[in-house]
């Protein structure tokens, strides 16, 4: 029987399927007449085959990979720290900071190859030197970059002990040329090392940090600026730490400013930062950073070691927390559909515009 004849014979008022909702669809719509239509498309559900993820999640280990990024920043953030004493002539400065940058390039070392499993395969990387990979830069950055942190780490530790009988100034004349050398070059290599990890990252189809591409990279260069004033200032003494003090308020401000922006300009695939546990490590970051810079301002004019020291801890923990939240965050948006499909539907709708 047709629309037309349920009309005529009294069966209907009108179209099945449009006028005259049948069963219980029909009570629900008639119970809420008068509140408004109900609306007849489903909410949006982004899924894949076999609900499996549109994307592979990094298979990164967290401790190691995080605290790549975190020491690598640290290390080279440090090594312009360790020319400006070196210039400048605070030795109580440069030294805590040569050997801070030796020391933190080595761990972030350690870890990376222990995420790779085996050392050779970190060798492998540099089978070949491939400007358009980050990944292949990056490493060959490393391998330029180390050397020079351990040789001015270790002529600054040759000025202070006898080696091998001669006298500590006879090691430190003889030295002393070769360790200025490799710490204005690690200096040279610095800024690179503290941000190529940025372009790593923002390389990757990860949403959450592809899109943020553009301030990434200045995120993370605040983050390791903070990071090694926090290092020179519980390790130097007051009256030479004035450098640290002016970039610890330097890196806070570039971290925090940058962040913030780069979260508006995301859309959304910024959700994962406000979410879970990278919203707390996050926040937590934020409140340390703040409360490093503060402490760091303050230690300059109260002379206190104690405040010296806990706005350097501030400042160390706080750049952790936001690597670790920064990974944590990319690794969640990696697992949602909806981060990698959205984006991609606003861009092909701006080009059909």
């Amino acid at each position: 029987m047709s629309g037309s004849d349920a009309g005529r014979d009294g069966a209907g008022d009108g179209r099945p399927g449009r006028e005259a909702p049948t069963g219980a669809y029909a009570g629900r719509r008639r119970r809420r007449r008068g509140r408004g239509e109900r609306s007849m498309v489903p909410d949006a559900s982004f899924s894949s085959y076999y609900g499996k993820p549109v994307l592979n999640k990094p298979t990164w280990k967290a401790l190691d990979i995080a605290g790549y990024l975190y020491l690598g920043g640290l290390a080279g953030a440090s090594s312009l720290l360790a020319a400006g004493g070196e210039l400048t002539g605070r030795p109580g400065l440069a030294a805590p900071a040569k050997l801070g940058a030796a020391g933190a390039i080595s761990l972030s070392l350690a870890a990376l190859v222990h995420d790779l499993g085996r050392p050779k395969r970190f060798l492998n990387m540099l089978r070949v030197f491939k400007p358009t990979s980050p990944m292949s830069v990056g490493s060959w950055i490393l391998v330029g970059y180390a050397p020079l942190t351990m040789a001015a780490a270790a002529t600054e530790a040759a000025g202070r002990y006898r080696l091998l009988g001669s006298t500590a100034a006879e090691v430190a004349g003889r030295y002393r040329l070769l360790g200025t050398a490799a710490t204005l070059a690690a200096a040279v290599l610095g800024p690179a090392v503290a941000t190529y990890t940025a372009v790593l990252l923002s390389d990757t189809a990860v949403p959450s940090w592809h899109e943020g591409y553009r301030q990434l990279p200045f995120v993370f260069a605040g983050s390791a600026a903070a990071a090694a004033s926090g290092l020179a200032l519980a390790a130097a003494p007051a009256a030479q730490a004035g450098p640290a003090r002016r970039t610890a308020l330097l890196g806070a401000t570039l971290e925090l400013g940058a962040f913030q922006l780069m979260k508006r300009r995301m859309g959304i695939t910024a959700e994962p930062f406000d979410r879970g546990s990278p919203r707390i490590l996050l926040r937590a970051s934020e409140a340390l950073t703040v409360t490093g810079a503060a402490l760091a301002l303050l230690s300059g004019r109260l002379r206190d070691r104690r405040v010296a020291l806990a706005a350097g801890a501030a400042l160390l923990t706080g750049s952790a927390a936001l690597r670790f939240g920064v990974f944590h965050a990319g690794v969640a948006s990696a697992e949602d559909p909806r981060y990698t499909v959205v984006p991609q539907r606003e861009r092909l709708t701006k080009q059909g515009s």
